[in-house]
């Protein structure tokens, strides 16, 4: 029996998912220099991540991937110019 007639494959603009967001004004999209001020869907601290509506998911640590599946490593803000002494 051939399986490969019987398999439908998927091209990409259907695999492509509808924009989550459904507010208004509607979210940053992913593709947006400010898309970490979308609202949370989903969140779990305890395993240190969270889905936001534009479809990226946020990690605790402030990396990110993005719906298309690029990372963006994360970007904690330097702290070499604060530095504070215990009193």
């Amino acid at each position: 029996m051939n399986l490969s007639s019987s398999r439908r494959t998927l091209d990409s603009t259907q695999r492509k998912n509808p924009s989550m967001c459904q507010h208004q004004p509607p979210c940053p999209t992913a593709d947006s220099p400010d898309r970490e001020a979308a609202r949370l869907t989903a969140h779990h601290p305890e395993q240190g991540w969270s889905l936001l509506c534009n479809g990226v998911l946020l990690f605790e640590d402030t990396g990110e991937l993005l719906p298309d599946g690029q990372i963006i490593a994360p970007h904690r803000p330097s702290a070499a110019g604060r530095v504070v002494k215990a009193a």
